[in-house]
């Protein structure tokens, strides 16, 4: 699998950085139909405390999956992002088998 992480409007943040990577590995393991995953990291400036969002866009089979999170900082926000494509990934893998 193909991964492109980009950083648009902050510095690169080598921590979120390797956890995307290390759990993209993980998810491509289980999930061998991934094609690519598209990472874009965003500073906003938030009133409410937070502003750092994690997108994740993945090319499959099917339509894209896409999940996104906006937390106070890059590491939760990637963790928090890869929870909601892990569980998006677990109902394509449930309806691929069903059919």
């Amino acid at each position: 699998m193909e991964s492109i992480i980009q950083f648009v409007h902050a510095e690169a943040n080598k921590t979120a950085e390797h956890i995307i990577v290390k759990k993209l590995d993980s998810l491509t393991n289980h999930f061998d139909w991934v094609i690519r995953a598209n990472v874009i990291f965003k500073e906003e400036k938030d009133s409410h405390g937070k502003g750092k969002i994690c997108e994740i866009t993945l090319s499959c089979p099917g339509p894209r999956i896409f999940a996104v999170s906006n937390e106070t900082s890059f590491e939760i926000a990637a963790a928090e992002t890869i929870k909601d494509i892990e569980s998006q990934l677990n109902k394509r893998k449930s309806e691929m088998k069903a059919h």
